[in-house]
C-alpha cells in the first residue's frame, strides 16, 4: 500500500494547489470548496476500494466535509459505518486504512461505529448529533447508510437540539467576549462568524424545515432579500477563511494583526494617504459581523 499511498498524496497535493490557483484567478469560494472536496471524496473512494473493504460497511463524511466543503486545511471527519461490531480482522484492516488516510496527507478525524453506537453517541453529545446531522456517504453501502439517516431523524426532537446549540452558542460567545468587534477575531467562532450562520442553518435542518437559506425563503420563513444577503455575509466569511488556510499554510480562523494587511491586499485592498488596507477588510468584516449578530439576537 505504499505505492498507493504515495500516489494518493502526490495527487492530491496537485490537486489542491490547482484549486486554490483556481480561486485565486476567479475568486469564487464555492467552486474551491467543492471542488477540494471532491478530490478527496476520490482519494478516499480509490483507498476504500483498494482495501477492498466488506460489502456490508460504509465510509460517511460528518461535519464540515460531510456538508460538501472543504478548506485548504481544514480536517477531514468521516465515520466508518459498521452493520456489525468487528471481528479481530477486520479491526486490524480498519486500522491500517485509518492510516492510509493519515498517509496520504490528510488530517483525519474518525470513528468506527454500528448504527446503534451512532445513536447512543448522538444522544449523549450535541457535537456527534451535529456532525451526523451533516452526514454524507462516500462510499459503500448505500442501504446501511439511509439506514443510519432514517433512525437518526426519527430520533431527533428539534426543540432540544435548538436548546442544546443555543446553550453551546451562548457559552461560545462567551468565550470571544460576547463582542464581533474584536481587534482580531476568528472568522469561524466569534460571534457574528461563520459558526452562527452554521448554527442556524444545523436548527432549521433538524427541524425538517431546510438545509439552505434559498429553501428557509420558500417556506416563508425568510424573505428573499434576507436570504439573498445572508448568502452574502455567508459568502464572505468562506472567502476570509479560505484566504486565512492559504496564506498562514495551515488551518488558522483569526484575523491576527500579521495576516490582517496581506489579507486585505489579497482582496485588492491598497493603503492609501488616509487609511490602511488592514482597515478596509476589517470594516467589511465587522459590517458582516453585526448583521449576523442582529439576526441571532
Amino acid at each position: 500500500m505504499a505505492s498507493l499511498a504515495l500516489t494518493l498524496k502526490e495527487r492530491l497535493k496537485a490537486e489542491r494547489q490547482a484549486a486554490i490557483e483556481a480561486f485565486q484567478a476567479d475568486g469564487q469560494p464555492e467552486r474551491l470548496l467543492v471542488r477540494l472536496r471532491q478530490n478527496v471524496d476520490a482519494a478516499l473512494t480509490q483507498a476504500w476500494q483498494a482495501f477492498g473493504m466488506p460489502s456490508s460497511a460504509a465510509l460517511v463524511a460528518v461535519g464540515g466535509y460531510g456538508r460538501g466543503e472543504l478548506f485548504p486545511h481544514s480536517d477531514v471527519d468521516v465515520l466508518v459505518l459498521l452493520a456489525a461490531a468487528p471481528d479481530r480482522a477486520l479491526q486490524a484492516k480498519l486500522e491500517e486504512l485509518v492510516q492510509l488516510f493519515w498517509d496520504i496527507g490528510l488530517e483525519i478525524g474518525h470513528s468506527i461505529r454500528t448504527v446503534d453506537e451512532c445513536l447512543t453517541e448522538s444522544a449523549g453529545d450535541i457535537t456527534v448529533q451535529t456532525s451526523l446531522l451533516e452526514a454524507r456517504r462516500v462510499a459503500g453501502n448505500r442501504v446501511l447508510f439511509q439506514f443510519l439517516q432514517d433512525r437518526f431523524r426519527a430520533a431527533m426532537n428539534p426543540q432540544a437540539f435548538f436548546q442544546a446549540k443555543t446553550l453551546e452558542m451562548r457559552q461560545r460567545h462567551a468565550k470571544y467576549e460576547d463582542t464581533p468587534y474584536s481587534l482580531e477575531p476568528n472568522c469561524k467562532e466569534s460571534p457574528g462568524g461563520l459558526r452562527d450562520l452554521q448554527v442556524i442553518l444545523w436548527v432549521a435542518k433538524a427541524a425538517g424545515l431546510g438545509d439552505s437559506w434559498r429553501k428557509l425563503a420558500e417556506r416563508g420563513l425568510l424573505t428573499p432579500t434576507e436570504a439573498r444577503q445572508l448568502l452574502q455575509k455567508e459568502r464572505a466569511f468562506k472567502d476570509i477563511r479560505i484566504r486565512l488556510h492559504i496564506q498562514t499554510g495551515r488551518r488558522e480562523d483569526r484575523l491576527v494583526f500579521d495576516v490582517q494587511t496581506p489579507i486585505a491586499e489579497s482582496f485588492g485592498f491598497a493603503t492609501t494617504e488616509t487609511r490602511r488596507a488592514s482597515e478596509y477588510l476589517m470594516q467589511r468584516y465587522y459590517w458582516a459581523a453585526k448583521a449576523v449578530t442582529q439576526l441571532n439576537t
